[in-house]
């Protein structure tokens, strides 16, 4: 599985409809490659704006360590070993919201970054698209 374009689409998708189908608030929705380029976005309607960075900084996150930004709120706190790493790479974010998508091999292939509801919506939403682009379905032409 590769990051295709259309996979982008379906990641968007996907994450679109679930924030829809569990009456979440209108999220940004932020999908990068494993370098942390942006590869494609979704402003639902009426997500607030300031969110639009939030979620980019979440993929972008995700992609550099190649892990759940949610995983550096557990180093990244005061008594923590990476305290104050999101203030490298241009700014990083280190709660939930951003999610990897694996290839069959674990290898990163771009995450998926999700804010404007809560964190805990943000992070259902991202981990549903990454579910989802493991499965046939939303895969199609895209693997």
């Amino acid at each position: 599985m590769t990051l295709s374009a259309a996979l982008v689409q379906k990641l968007i998708t996907a994450a679109q409809a679930e924030a829809v189908q569990r009456g979440f608030p209108p999220v940004n929705i932020s999908v990068c490659d494993s370098a942390g380029h942006l590869a494609g976005f979704l402003r639902m309607d009426r997500a607030v704006l300031g969110t639009i960075d939030v979620a980019h900084r979440k993929a972008r996150t995700a992609a550099l360590f190649e892990t759940d930004s949610a995983a550096l709120g557990g180093v990244a706190h005061p008594d923590g070993p990476s305290y104050m790493v999101e203030h490298t790479n241009g700014g990083l974010i280190n709660f939930g919201g951003g999610v990897v998508v694996k290839d069959d091999g674990g290898i990163v292939i771009g995450p998926v970054g999700v804010s404007g509801a809560s964190v805990e919506q943000d992070e259902a939403i991202a981990q549903a698209a990454a579910a989802a682009a493991r499965t046939k379905e939303l895969l199609g032409d895209a693997a």
